[in-house]
């Protein structure tokens, strides 16, 4: 098995002081045992920092699907549209459009967790018709998935670098929108649709109830679509748990899923037989792990290595 964490380290002060306070024996026990290995081909994969478009769980999978790895330019959103009952041609160009609250600071626009809206269907079919001659008139297909789950295909998405949208809930949208072209039109419909939002009877009934309005959206996902073979090999198991508590800044539940992490596949994957490999994911870098064969003298050389938390922080 290959096992990929996500989230399992971030650089805030308050994700500092959460590492602090793990205590992952099992983690521990197989880090002092096993070797960090590269995956083939991953230089790309190493060199990016908390800035770059693509979180680095997402850059290591998109390797592990044999997908060219450039930054922004992962297309998530066409294997995501394959799972909705689409098509999207090899080639082509596919985003995920998320509608989305931004809320306005005194000194920047923070987008907040889209599963905050809470976005029942009939809403967001209202706004799904309302929205669409904004796009078809640029030529954009406009397609529609789920409530939260609404997708665009044109042939220039292929080459639009996007931010994953996990790398801006919570933060300034301005640090995620580039100077690319193509973002210079995003730019331009996230304008249009926050005016004509704006005075929607929809968000006047939503802000009414107390509910936040959808008054934005984020694009993501972009990048030329790959073949359908191109999946991920069957032994790669993706554990997300400790996305939501983090991305919600909750960090007494992402120390406690953690701790379940340990307990449950961590304790497993140290105490199986076999090949195995182990990839922890931060904002910056993924890092992997083998099980090594090795002198036991070099296994208690090993345990005396970096701490468990210093590699976390290290991510």
């Amino acid at each position: 098995m290959h096992l990929v964490i996500p989230f399992a380290s971030a650089l805030s002060d308050a994700a500092v002081q959460a590492l602090g306070t793990l205590s992952l024996p099992n983690l521990e026990r197989l880090l002092a045992r096993w070797t960090p290995v590269a995956d083939a081909g991953t230089a790309d994969l190493q060199d990016a920092d908390e800035y770059a478009l693509s979180l680095p769980h997402e850059r290591l999978l998109a390797r592990l699907r044999g997908w060219p790895v450039k930054d922004g330019l992962l297309p998530f959103a066409a294997e995501a549209a394959r799972v909705d009952g689409f098509e999207p041609a090899t080639g082509s160009g596919w985003a995920l459009l998320t509608p989305a609250h931004w809320h306005v600071g005194h000194d920047q626009v923070n987008l907040v967790d889209p599963s905050l809206l809470e976005l029942d269907e009939p809403e967001a079919r209202t706004l799904h018709d309302t929205l669409a001659p904004l796009f078809t008139e640029l030529g954009w297909a406009w397609h529609w998935a789920g409530p939260t789950r609404w997708y665009v295909s044109h042939p220039s998405l292929a080459e639009l670098p996007t931010a994953s949208i996990d790398r801006v809930i919570g933060r300034n949208v301005d640090l995620w929108l580039n100077d690319h072209p193509g973002v210079m039109l995003v730019r331009r419909l996230q304008s249009e649709v926050q005016m004509l939002l704006y005075v929607h009877p929809l968000n006047d009934a939503r802000e009414a109830r107390g509910a936040m309005s959808v008054n934005s959206f984020w694009l993501a996902g972009t990048g030329p679509t790959q073949p359908a073979d191109k999946a991920l090999p069957a032994d790669v198991v993706v554990d997300a748990r400790l996305r939501a508590p983090l991305l919600a800044d909750d960090w007494s539940a992402w120390a406690e899923a953690w701790h379940a992490l340990d307990a449950g596949p961590l304790r497993e994957l140290a105490d199986a037989a076999g090949p195995a490999r182990l990839s922890l994911c931060g904002e910056r870098h993924a890092r992997s792990w083998e099980p090594a064969h090795r002198p036991w003298w070099k296994g208690l050389l090993g345990a005396r290595g970096a701490s468990v938390h210093a590699r976390l922080e290290a991510l």
